[in-house]
């Protein structure tokens, strides 16, 4: 049977991987990676991946998405060289666990395969994918994540188990309290949250009032709860700490760029602005586009 478009694209670059690799002739710097190396890449390349969909460039979207999936075919070249899995065992395993996690979407037959195969009681409730709403599709997904969990033979049994710390702190903060809620261990309502960052912003101010600098140990403990406060205050609003960060982070930069060139405009270095004159700027790239 001849190959698909698909698959032929993908053999392609298997191939080439598989020659950037090769001991004798391949590529001197693809050689000396390792999965510790390459981790930073995947990392970046599925944040230009973000950002090629919030620019709305399609040409980009395609041209990033390749970048990350020669990342994840690095990762299983080096690890076949290792003799522990290869590129079609990640595309298998993955394919195995969203037929899983879809009971609504796949009969008990085309199931019957998975080595996860799911207790009764999961798939009793599996719900019709033509009536299963998003919110109950999520519970639903939650619950066959939690019994693979458990009978996946590792040691982490905990409710927080597989959070990755490699994540953004900020989502993985939300994660964590998200988890940890799944289980009865949340703050009843948004208010609670609230006066708890009030205390958690006593005891910072506490801990610099004691502190011999603002590198000293407790200063750094109480911030971090301070932010991890304020994350789980978002999870109680429904935002995504991460985006309303990043938001905010974009409006800085659109308002400070436009400060610049207001200074530019007329010929103002901006180390000698002082605090009045940075204020002035400010209000006015604030008023504008």
């Amino acid at each position: 049977m001849a190959r698909t478009e698909p698959e032929a694209a993908v053999s392609a670059l298997l191939a080439l991987m598989a020659r950037l690799r090769e001991p004798q002739r391949g590529c001197p710097w693809d050689l000396a990676q390792d999965f510790r190396s390459i981790a930073p890449y995947t990392i970046e390349e599925a944040y230009e991946v973000r950002d090629a969909i919030e620019r709305a460039d399609a040409g980009k979207l395609c041209e990033e998405l390749g970048d990350l999936l020669f990342q994840v075919v690095f990762h299983a070249r080096m690890a076949e060289e290792r003799g522990w899995f290869d590129f079609a065992a990640v595309a298998a395993g993955i394919h195995a666990k969203l037929v899983r996690r879809h009971p609504h979407v796949f009969n008990a037959a085309e199931r019957s395969a998975d080595a996860h195969s799911l207790p009764a009681e999961v798939l009793a409730g599996a719900t019709p994918a033509a009536t299963l709403d998003v919110s109950g599709q999520g519970a639903q997904w939650e619950q066959i994540k939690a019994h693979e969990r458990a009978v996946g033979g590792g040691a982490d049994a905990s409710a927080l188990a597989d959070i990755a710390q490699g994540m953004p702190a900020l989502m993985r903060a939300a994660k964590l309290g998200r988890r940890a809620a799944r289980v009865g261990f949340d703050w009843p309502q948004g208010e609670a949250v609230r006066r708890k960052v009030d205390e958690e912003l006593g005891e910072l101010d506490a801990a610099l009032a004691a502190a011999d600098g603002a590198t000293d140990a407790h200063v750094v403990e109480e911030f971090g709860d301070v932010l991890f406060t304020l994350v789980n205050w978002s999870r109680h609003l429904a935002l995504d700490a991460e985006e309303s960060l990043r938001r905010a982070s974009e409006k800085f930069e659109r308002r400070f760029r436009r400060m610049e060139q207001l200074a530019g405009e007329r010929g103002l270095a901006l180390t000698a602005l002082d605090a009045e004159q940075w204020e002035a700027l400010w209000a006015e790239a604030k008023g504008r586009p």
